[in-house]
């Protein structure tokens, strides 16, 4: 049977690379996607799973976030009147949020992956699995 099924992802794993210390929370970012880059970076550096070249999907995690609060926030603000049109930034944004956050181990799901090693090696139960 083929490693590569469709639908299965690779396990999060550990970068030799990885960032030891948190940037900095780029300028352009609103309050509520501060306060969630803030939240989120010391998990993933102490996971080791962050590099340079994920600081991109990062940040776009940390809008996403920040849209979704923003407009929950306004909406609570308004009486908890519901903008259709808004709701369905928020819905996109919460959908692209959750997303990015499985690819970075931001989830029960991804965090399990972290450091799992894949058996391989291991003997297979299965006789009619012919290598």
């Amino acid at each position: 049977m083929s490693k590569h099924l469709r639908g299965v992802k690779p396990p999060v794993s550990r970068s030799k690379d990885a960032l030891t210390k948190a940037p900095q929370v780029p300028s352009y970012f609103s309050p509520y996607a501060a306060a969630e880059w803030k939240r989120i970076m010391p998990r993933m550096i102490k996971d080791r799973v962050l590099t340079k070249a994920d600081l991109a999907g990062v940040e776009n995690y940390c809008m996403m976030i920040g849209t979704v609060r923003e407009i929950e926030t306004n909406r609570a603000l308004n009486a908890g009147d519901i903008d259709p049109k808004l709701f369905g930034v928020q819905n996109r944004a919460a959908q692209t949020a959750r997303q990015l956050a499985a690819e970075y181990g931001l989830t029960p799901t991804s965090r399990a992956r972290i450091g799992s090693n894949s058996d391989d090696d291991a003997v297979d139960d299965n006789p009619l699995n012919v290598c």
